[in-house]
């Protein structure tokens, strides 16, 4: 078993002499100190910087103490890649401390631009990252030996691609010559660049969404017509999703309408048919009705030998005749050809319209008469009436 070596570091850390094929992450359950804290000054003061550590000594593992790595950057709205281009600095080597010098508001916003989080919210962003051993407030643009010296620095990490800057191509260039660059990987689609055009490119949306979380119009830098726009878009988004949300109700209920449907389904077919069918209660009252309709408007044919138009005998129009010559009679008497306008009109100013139809409807007392000339008596009655009536109302 080999033997096992404390390291002079503020994290406890230990490491197997000689390279070992696990590598071993240590968990802070703190925040990363500022390199101007105690903690930090003591690991400093620990670190013997006669004896650098080369990029080749390194990959080599010749080395007895820690290797002091220092990656800088803005590191604005903290992400992934950021936390990526660390995490390999950390892992490069069995023992890495990991220094991040983080440049302040006035150096960003004069060499690169206005920064989303401000120096304060950059430096506790990385203080909770967990490859991070110790921070670096207000770093240098441009890192100069005096500044590897006080921090005893023996590498530094970044990416291989050349980051120019103002009057310089790359701010890199004399750490490569001194042979102390450490080269990350970047990681491919996400940059804090790339953020903020995602929050340029969907503005609207994220301004309604803070609307809708409370923020006011003058907090966001919008218009009062805008600020209205973007609540009245919000209300209808709100109305679109119930509208939505209820449909979706409704799919899931779908089965269960269907189901009761199909259960009720023979009940209202039947019933249908008992009112509707060739068989139904509808279907039989019309055949009744149309059955004594037919037979008042269509009397059956008189029997043979029965008086022709011109002759004698005992037909209807004969026995109207009769009955309108009786002395029970109304004074209203029938031609063959209908009744007297003269008679009608006597009688309606006698007051006597309604008996004359009274007298007419006594032909159903007579068995004399069939029943298709019963209702016809009543038909003509119930005409003669009504004429009355009209021309009473007239006068």
């Amino acid at each position: 078993m080999p033997s096992v070596k404390k390291l002079s570091s503020n994290r406890n850390c230990r490491e197997d002499e000689g390279p070992s094929p696990r590598k071993r992450m240590n968990t802070h359950i703190y925040p990363a100190p500022f390199s101007d804290d105690p903690e930090a000054i003591e690991e400093l003061n620990r670190v013997d910087y006669t004896k650098r550590i080369t990029l080749e000594m390194a990959r080599a593992g010749n080395y007895d103490r820690p290797i002091r790595i220092y990656a800088d950057g803005i590191y604005d709205l903290f992400h992934q890649g950021h936390a990526r281009q660390l995490m390999q600095a950390k892992n490069a080597f069995e023992n890495v401390y990991m220094i991040v010098g983080v440049c302040g508001d006035e150096l960003t916003h004069r060499n690169k631009g206005k920064t989303v989080m401000t120096e304060d919210e950059r430096y506790e962003a990385l203080r909770h990252c967990r490859y991070v051993d110790e921070i670096v407030r207000d770093a240098p643009w441009v890192i100069t030996e005096e500044f590897l010296e006080k921090h005893k620095i023996d590498l530094v990490a970044h990416d291989e691609i050349p980051y120019s800057s103002i009057g310089e191509d790359d701010v890199y260039k004399d750490i490569k010559a001194k042979g102390m660059f450490l080269p990350t990987q970047r990681t491919d689609g996400v940059s804090t660049s790339d953020l903020v055009a995602r929050i340029v490119r969907d503005y609207d949306v994220y301004v309604r969404r803070n609307l809708a979380r409370g923020y006011s119009a003058k907090e966001m830098n919008i218009s009062f017509l805008n600020e209205k726009k973007f609540i009245l878009q919000n209300k209808m988004d709100a109305l679109k999703d119930k509208g939505k949300k209820v449909i979706e109700d409704l799919d899931e209920k779908r089965h269960e309408i269907i189901q009761k449907w199909e259960d009720r389904s023979r009940e209202f077919v039947t019933n249908f048919l008992d009112m509707f069918g060739r068989d139904g209660a509808l279907n039989q009252m019309w055949n009744n009705s149309k059955g004594r309709l037919k037979r008042a408007l269509s009397p059956v044919s008189s029997p043979p030998g029965s008086p022709t138009r011109n002759g004698s005998g005992s037909g209807i129009k004969q026995r109207l005749r009769s009955r309108s010559e009786s002395p029970t009679s109304s004074g209203i008497a029938f031609s063959a050809s209908g009744s007297s306008n003269v008679d009608a009109k006597s009688n309606i100013s006698t007051g006597q319209g309604s008996e004359s139809f009274h007298s007419i409807g006594d032909f159903s007392d007579d068995s004399d008469f069939s029943d298709a000339e019963h209702e016809v008596g009543a038909v003509l009655g119930l005409a003669l009436h009504r004429s009355n009536l009209a021309s009473q109302a007239k006068k």
